[in-house]
């Protein structure tokens, strides 16, 4: 039995894409390193949020026949949903997370430059990423509902219920209750993001004219865009104090996704392999998977990063398998179609 068939038959790819979703970006990322991610209230708050949010939007795709693009934009809806309208960070300036971005960038009780940043950190990696890989794995269903109408209906009112839920919580333990205007404008960006990824065709990013390179170079790009997301939103602005300095980092942050985009709608991906889009997204999170370990030796961190060296570990032969295992499957099929050729 093929790996792909194996998965199809053990594994449904829902589930699989439920758990793989808040599991990269909440526990390999450190934001809930494992003490805080496996305690019983949190695991099912946060893998509720992030499952049943990666599901609904991979579902909309399917449903609304769209492509990467609207993903991308469905994710950056899901920031808002998440990061606005549930936990507020996006105007608490006292938000555990927030550090320097709650005085930097801040305006009209807004973090903005902190909302910017998260907002991107969503739309690829929470959400993108997880749903590339998943697809990959299970190439046979790419193109085919992982839900039934019930079951996403089901989905949705989960991830409405997490929120809502969420957002009392969160707001009476911090006591902190957001703007109402500023709220309200909050929910309004977020259903021009959904809009948007309604009317975007599917094909905006599969019109470019060149032959992808060799998968490793995407991979190295993608690690070098996330390096540099992370210089821009992390370290920038600890170094500079000025006025209009905050308005230059979120410029430099929209330019490295715009220069991003607009580099990879260059390549024609219909003349792509699941080993180019593995190594695309794979490289986006390998920083993370460097970043683990050393975690554990911040003294500076309130929580309890124990156990960040085994996660990073723990993706990386993950990573390194199904690499493997993507590998070996294209290369049946290369040598499949030279033979038929």
């Amino acid at each position: 039995m093929s790996f792909t068939g194996y998965l199809k038959l053990k594994i449904p790819p829902a589930a699989v894409l439920f758990f793989l979703s808040p599991a990269i970006a909440e526990l390999l990322s450190g934001s809930a390193p494992p003490v805080e991610f496996f305690n019983p209230f949190s695991f099912v708050i946060i893998v509720s949020l992030y499952g049943s949010g990666v599901i609904v939007i991979r579902e909309m795709k399917i449903r609304w026949k769209k492509g990467i693009g609207s993903v991308l934009l469905l994710g950056a809806a899901y920031g808002i949903l998440e990061e606005g309208l549930m936990v507020a960070s996006f105007f608490n300036p006292n938000w555990p997370d927030v550090g320097i971005l709650g005085v930097f960038g801040r305006w009209l009780d807004v973090n903005w430059v902190w909302a910017l940043g998260l907002t991107i950190y969503h739309a690829i990696v929470s959400i993108t990423i997880p749903i590339m890989l998943v697809e990959i794995m299970y190439p046979e269903r790419k193109n085919e509902p992982w839900v039934s109408s019930r079951g996403l209906k089901i989905f949705l009112a989960l991830l409405i219920g997490d929120v809502v839920l969420g957002f009392f919580l969160i707001s009476t333990f911090l006591d902190y209750w957001p703007p109402f205007t500023q709220y309200i404008l909050t929910v309004f960006s977020m259903i021009g993001f959904i809009y948007w990824a309604y009317k975007l065709p599917a094909d905006w990013i599969r019109n470019g004219t060149k032959t992808p390179s060799r998968p490793l170079f995407f991979g190295v790009v993608s690690m070098l865009a996330t390096v540099a997301a992370a210089l821009i939103f992390g370290v920038l602005p600890y170094l500079v104090e000025f006025s209009l300095f905050p308005a230059m980092v979120m410029i430099l942050g929209v330019l490295l996704v715009f220069n991003i985009i607009h580099f990879l709608r260059q390549y024609d991906w219909r003349r792509a392999n699941d080993l180019h889009k593995f190594c695309l997204a794979v490289g986006t999170l390998i920083p993370f998977v460097i970043i683990a370990p050393l975690q554990e030796l911040d003294q500076t961190r309130t929580d309890n990063p124990t156990g960040m060296g085994l996660v990073g570990l723990a993706f990386l032969i993950g990573f390194i398998w199904l690499g493997w295992k993507i590998r070996q499957r294209t290369r049946i099929t290369e040598e499949h179609v030279n033979l038929r050729g």
